[in-house]
């Protein structure tokens, strides 16, 4: 089963769905100030992180990033024995790009914006990862087992302001801070947006590509649509041999993938996030939101679905679903305060 879908989200579609959840009536101007702003940050990040992981699927580009990154000459593409976790939906997690080479498992992530809960994010990407490579009649065999040397890298080229290189560090987490912490990780962050970390873009021009494109989009889009930015960028990179194979090959993907895909679950909680952020700024009281998820609740006890419910109540869909989800934790109670918090939470 594909949880990902090809999904465009709209103006109209947020307008609507913010008015669905607020009290308040907004002006035009208001609401498209609004979008604005979400679509700025939501697109950005979203092209940037798929980008990354679709040149980085070739394995030749793979490796000489590997090569870059430790002064290495590795020259069989077929060395690298994959290990990225692509569908590991089941626990819901997943990450950019993991593989095995030289008795080492090297996880890269990307990011475009700063998270400073890599470390523990990539501690659940090793446990899992390392549980597919080790059987557990090993874990309890007398002879030691041995695993790959971990290493942790996170490639950042966000906006924010950020130094060449950084550590983060999993102990920086922890509520009790000691000395010499007894389990450590240890993730290093490298800037690769224009200007930084030359000498790494000087010996991998797949990732010196892929820098000046994003440059390129980013420069294009203060005066165009996300869009025109990315098409304009891909057909200059495309003549200034920029990625060219890759671009010429992958254009109509990189144009409609990257910008207009989306996981969908994490499309319903990003869009419910920012127009409840919003909302709740604009004045929607505890109460109003208690009352839409009792009328909720009241209906789903009878067995209908989100789609009916959220057709009766004349509510969007989208905010109807969250509610649902929050009530089935709270089964067979369905406490509306309860359920008012884990949506709060999440």
């Amino acid at each position: 089963m594909n949880d990902s879908i090809g999904i465009e989200l709209t103006y109209e579609s947020f307008a609507a769905f913010l008015k669905a959840v607020s009290k308040e009536r907004f002006e035009e101007e208001e609401l498209r100030s609004m979008w604005n702003s979400i679509e700025a940050v939501r697109v950005s990040r979203t092209y940037r992180d798929n980008l990354f992981r679709m040149i980085y699927r070739d394995k030749e580009k793979l490796l000489s990033l590997y090569n870059a990154m430790n002064r290495t000459n590795y020259k069989n593409p077929e060395e690298l024995i994959i290990t990225t976790l692509e569908n590991a939906i089941y626990i819901g997690i997943k990450n950019d790009l993991s593989f095995i080479i030289a008795s080492e498992l090297n996880l890269y992530e990307h990011q475009s914006t700063v998270n400073p809960n890599i470390p523990l994010r990539q501690l659940q990407y090793v446990t899992t990862i390392f549980r597919g490579l080790v059987s557990q009649k090993a874990l309890y065999s007398t002879k030691l087992t041995k695993i790959p040397y971990p290493r942790f890298v996170v490639f950042y080229n966000g906006e924010q302001d950020e130094p060449e290189s950084q550590v983060l560090k999993l102990s920086d987490a922890y509520l009790k801070q000691t000395g010499e912490p007894e389990l450590e990780l240890k993730v290093i962050m490298l800037n690769i947006n224009y200007g930084k970390n030359k000498e790494l873009m000087e010996n991998c021009e797949s990732l010196k590509g892929y820098m000046i494109f994003n440059e390129k989009v980013r420069n294009y889009k203060k005066n165009m649509t996300v869009k025109e930015a990315v098409g304009k960028a891909v057909d200059e990179c495309i003549r200034e041999n920029i990625l060219a194979d890759f671009l010429s090959k992958n254009k109509a993907e990189v144009m409609a993938m990257d910008i207009f895909t989306y996981d969908q679950k994490l499309h319903e909680e990003v869009i419910a996030e920012e127009a409840e952020e919003r909302g709740m700024a604009c004045g929607i009281e505890r109460g109003e939101v208690q009352k839409l998820i009792s009328l909720t609740v009241k209906k789903l006890k009878k067995g209908k679905t989100t789609k009916l419910i959220a057709r009766e109540l004349e509510e969007e869909e989208t905010v109807i679903n969250r509610i649902c989800k929050a009530a089935q934790q709270t089964a067979p109670e369905y406490d509306v305060n309860k359920i008012y918090e884990i949506m709060s939470k999440n």
